[in-house]
């Protein structure tokens, strides 16, 4: 399986997600510099991690989606490969308009570190395969512009297809309908505010978000297979 993780000016959890990818899948990942104006190869899973990408000027991930390398992730997106954006990666896909609605300021103003219990809302998805629908998860948080918003038309058609991928069990930063992670269209972007590479293993103080990248690993190895 071959993998890659973007890095931005900005990216402080770029290192995290390539440790946990390289941690479940046993092969280490691209390291692709936001500048690049191509993809080397054609990977499998490209991760878009968190993050103060330029700083979180003018908007939460508005400069580093118009980045050099972000036009050959929309095209890979586009041929169905599989992005995982989370947290300034989640705001880099809304603003590179792979996923619907935008984040704003968290209701509170506060920045959010912390765990939180999650719903997982779909389970038949590459990403989330390993969880069963309607459990209770827990995940760190680490935001200051988390407050998902999308037009009342959109919620309602990501509602119907079954495209709320978590939700917060409570509403920790004033997301409608307290989605925390959304999936595109085709399944094959997701995107979310919490961190799931940060509870990959017991000395992190939980796992539940190793099953994540269980999940797409195991689902990207059997359609190479």
């Amino acid at each position: 399986m071959k993998s890659a993780v973007i890095t931005f000016p900005g990216s402080n959890c770029d290192r995290d997600m390539a440790v946990a990818i390289e941690k479940i899948s046993g092969h280490a990942p691209a390291r692709v510099w936001h500048g690049d104006t191509s993809l080397s190869e054609n990977y499998d899973l490209i991760a878009v991690p968190g993050g103060f990408s330029y700083g979180d000027y003018l908007r939460s991930g508005a400069m580093a989606a118009r980045s050099p390398i972000m036009q050959s992730v929309v095209k890979a997106a586009e041929n169905g490969t599989a992005i995982l954006g989370v947290c300034n990666g989640f705001q880099i896909l809304t603003e590179a308009l792979l996923l619907p609605g935008a984040l704003m300021r968290n209701s509170g103003i506060d920045f959010v570190c912390r765990e939180v219990p999650l719903i997982v809302e779909n389970d038949n998805s590459q990403f989330t395969s390993a969880y069963e629908k309607g459990e209770e998860i827990i995940i760190p948080v680490a935001h200051h512009d988390g407050n998902y918003f999308a037009s009342e038309s959109e919620l309602d058609q990501l509602e119907g297809e079954g495209r709320v991928a978590f939700r917060y069990v409570e509403n920790v930063n004033g997301s409608a309908r307290n989605i925390a992670g959304i999936l595109s269209a085709k399944g094959n972007v997701l995107g979310m505010m919490p961190h799931p590479e940060r509870h990959v293993e017991e000395l992190q103080g939980g796992t539940d978000g190793a099953r994540l990248f269980e999940s797409l690993i195991k689902t990207l190895l059997e359609t190479a297979g």
